[in-house]
């Protein structure tokens, strides 16, 4: 069991060989063993996908850009008729540069993740994507009254 408290912040970047799926108005967007996940305290995992990985045409840019201080500019992508389904860090920062055009996708917008063959549950709220397993324990941020976390 890993806790979203043991995480670090700044968070830490770390490649992982689970069996990475992601499928989507019927079709597998995604089956990977080659991402990478993100760690931040009070978070659960967020996976990034080589876009290598990803079907080939299911992305498109989306208007919208944010900003994270430890990672920097994102780029949002639609799949299908989804709006933003995805992020990605076309360029990061020093210390994220293996990220960089990875897609990152909200379990909250896309028909159904998993990590090793367990469905994953999306993180509350609808801004930071996480992926929360029955191997990850919270509490998480996210949720109404966590924003001051």
């Amino acid at each position: 069991m890993e806790s979203v408290w043991d995480y670090p912040r700044p968070p830490r970047l770390e490649r992982t060989t689970a069996r990475v799926t992601i499928t989507h108005a019927g079709q597998v967007v995604v089956d990977s063993d080659r991402c990478w996940r993100v760690l931040e305290t009070s978070h659960p995992p967020v996976y990034y996908v080589p876009r290598d990985e990803i079907a080939p045409g299911v992305l498109r840019e989306a208007p919208g850009r944010s900003f994270c201080e430890f990672k920097g500019d994102a780029t949002y992508w639609d799949l299908g008729t989804v709006r933003q389904a995805g992020w990605s860090y076309e360029n990061p920062t020093e210390g994220y540069a293996d990220l960089a055009g990875a897609v990152a996708f909200y379990p909250s917008r896309v028909g159904e993740c998993r990590v090793d063959g367990e469905l994953v549950r999306a993180q509350d709220g609808d801004f930071y994507g996480g992926w929360i397993t029955p191997d990850i324990a919270g509490p998480f941020k996210g949720g109404p009254g966590t924003t001051g976390w």
